[in-house]
């Protein structure tokens, strides 16, 4: 079974880190987001992925191919003209096979397996307070009869995820032509929403699947969040001397940390060198250096140099004081 996975995007929320970096390599919890996708679609058995790839591209295929044995065909989406005609520019690597698209800015706690295990095309949603920001479906009778892409005055509650289990891959393949070469777009793009809407109207049966856990990698502090939420699965790491330990955390085997503490909800990625410390819900990225300094809420790029002073005040009342 083979996966779609879209990862052209540029990631402008998350600048400056996204400048030198596309977004889905970025570290959460000890790997790049793009890794913690794959670890997923491999555990549920599948063994063919398509990664369509855009701004620095060649980074993803270089980590996917370094680190995976499942087969990969690489699509390169030079016109971000939107996750519909992503997808379009894929189909070449379509077969007659159910599919799965997953959207690779997004993280999922979801159990694979049982999704791919229905019969129909299911559809990943949650339930959200302000469904104006999202894909909605609209449902009757537990089938999905209605798909819309932020709408003014939705009907329902349910937000499309990112997460897209296709049963009848060539339906969608002529929905996805049709909608190209017609130009149908909403609100200026090729929207993957309107394609899966015209196959419904075509017969497709499609259904909704609740995904719980729904984690947004596209702004730093929703990257945090992430970074905390995964960082709860992972093992307590082996002790380091002259170093307090406060789970969770990931500490690469490659950092050398001194005389500092470390967590709780922290990630120190490779090559990092950290001494007189403290680093808490932060992610301190490949090659990065930090000393005396206390890092709370905090993003810190490959090879970054941070080196910041302790004070020590006595300062009596209404006193004000600024450190520059």
């Amino acid at each position: 079974m083979r996966a779609i996975i879209p990862v052209a995007g540029v990631g402008s929320r998350l600048r400056p880190h996204t400048y030198s970096v596309p977004k889905v390599m970025l570290n959460v919890a000890g790997k790049p987001i793009i890794g913690h996708i794959l670890d997923k679609i491999i555990e549920a058995g599948f063994q063919e992925a398509t990664i369509i790839v855009g701004y620095l591209g060649e980074l993803i295929k270089e980590y996917a191919l370094k680190n995976y044995t499942i087969k990969f065909d690489f699509v390169e989406q030079e016109e971000r003209l939107g996750l519909g005609h992503a997808i379009y520019l894929s189909r070449a690597t379509f077969s007659s096979k159910p599919l799965l698209i997953i959207l690779g800015d997004t993280i999922f706690d979801v159990n694979l397996k049982s999704m791919i295990a229905h019969q129909h095309t299911q559809i990943g949603v949650q339930r959200v307070d302000d469904p104006r920001r999202f894909g909605v479906a609209e449902t009757k009778d537990g089938r999905i009869v209605q798909l819309i892409e932020k709408p003014e005055n939705p009907k329902s509650n349910l937000a499309i995820v990112g997460l897209y289990y296709i049963t009848q891959p060539q339906l969608l393949q002529e929905c996805l032509s049709d909608m190209i070469k017609t130009d149908t777009r909403t609100k200026g793009e090729f929207q993957l929403t309107d394609a899966l809407q015209m196959m419904i109207e075509r017969g497709e049966q499609m259904q909704p699947f609740p995904v719980e856990g729904w984690f947004d990698c596209g702004k730093p502090e929703t990257l945090l969040a992430t970074n905390q939420h995964l960082l709860g699965f992972l093992p307590v790491p082996p002790p380091v001397k002259g170093v307090v330990i406060q789970p969770p955390v990931f500490l690469s085997p490659k950092a050398k940390i001194s005389n500092s503490i470390i967590g709780p909800n922290a990630t120190i990625a490779d090559q990092t060198i950290i001494d007189n410390s403290i680093i808490r819900n932060s992610i301190v990225g490949e090659g990065a250096t930090v000393v005396d300094s206390l890092l709370e809420a905090s993003l810190i790029g490959t090879n970054a140099v941070v080196r910041g002073s302790y004070k020590r005040i006595n300062i009596g009342d209404s006193s004000e004081l600024e450190f520059y």
